[in-house]
């Protein structure tokens, strides 16, 4: 038995007892030495809080005045468990361009309590939590908890969107269905009632976000996953494709290893080379990635997508034309 057991375990027999129970029972009922039976007891005393009373010789009860009225608590964790936490915690404000960090604020402060109680007032390097975001993108906090709480209450979403392509304005009334986080932005997956259709929204498009009284429409997991997770990258919709991309022996060493599409295959190739096949929708994003291995990478086939990244490399190479 695991320790959150055995402490389950020890708490519901001192709980039940009218007497105080030996050492030696603890060990048989618990199925460990005497050694870990004082380092529970104590555990569950020091740090769960909890009203345990007696010694070795006479044994241990919970006191009679408080026994009855102790419980334990909803959420309690070992050390490194806590570590976990705290590191995830620093992962998840810092990725979020730091939108997230007021929210989870009473959060690190449990945190740090719990580590206290574990560490007699250590200090734990957070700082040692080092989290560098890639192109994140800057969101109005304010929009973003009402996303969060529009996706979480069910209930409809009204705002202004900007779409980044044509920089149009339009006002949207949605069911949201996911937040999405891709590539370290948000994205709102959500039943657009004008379109009536699926959409991906970027949150740090949206402004005037307003959650509505209305029950949100919630679409079936099943179309969800076809919509949205059927094709390449955050650019959703029904596969229209299947691209071959060829990477040289140098820069299979890291694409190998990456994950590109839950759909993806991939193989070594004799002489080095590796071949990934994916299936996509949009291709814009899906030549981006390819086109950021520059030299190392070609795509075979379809010949429309090669053609395409043909023009875009002589497009970028005729910026450098004319000029000493």
């Amino acid at each position: 038995m695991d320790r959150y057991e055995r402490i389950l375990s020890l708490h519901r027999i001192l709980k039940t007892s009218r007497y105080p129970v030996t050492v030696a029972r603890l060990q048989e009922e618990l199925e460990c030495s005497r050694a870990t039976v004082y380092r529970d007891l104590a555990f569950l005393r020091d740090a769960l809080m909890a009203p345990v009373v007696g010694d070795g010789e006479a044994g241990f009860r919970y006191d009679a005045d408080e026994g009855g009225r102790f419980e334990l608590p909803g959420l309690w964790l070992n050390s490194d468990e806590l570590h976990a936490l705290l590191a995830a915690q620093q992962l998840l404000s810092r990725s979020s361009g730091g939108v997230l960090s007021n929210a989870l604020a009473p959060l690190q402060a449990r945190i740090d309590k719990l580590l206290d109680e574990h560490s007699a007032g250590k200090h734990w390097p957070v700082e040692r939590v080092r989290v560098i975001p890639h192109r994140g993108r800057r969101m109005d906090e304010h929009v973003f908890r009402n996303v969060c709480s529009a996706v979480l209450q069910r209930r409809q979403l009204s705002f202004e969107y900007r779409a980044r392509s044509t920089d149009e304005k339009t006002r949207r009334t949605v069911s949201p269905q996911r937040i999405t986080h891709y590539r370290d932005n948000w994205y709102l997956d959500a039943w657009d009632h004008e379109r009536e259709a699926l959409r991906s929204f970027s949150v740090d498009r949206i402004g005037a976000a307003r959650v509505l009284e209305t029950a949100a429409r919630d679409i079936d997991e099943a179309q969800l996953d076809t919509h949205l997770a059927g094709s390449y990258g955050i650019f959703s919709g029904p596969p229209k494709g299947v691209a071959t991309i060829m990477f040289s022996a140098r820069a299979a060493r890291w694409v190998a290893d990456e994950h590109w599409h839950s759909q993806q295959q991939g193989r070594h190739l004799p002489d080095g080379r590796y071949e990934l096949k994916l299936p996509y929708s949009a291709s814009r994003e899906l030549l981006m990635d390819v086109l950021h291995y520059g030299a190392d990478a070609e795509i075979v086939e379809p010949a429309a997508l090669r053609e395409q990244a043909k023009s875009l490399l002589q497009l970028a190479l005729s910026n450098y034309e004319g000029r000493s």
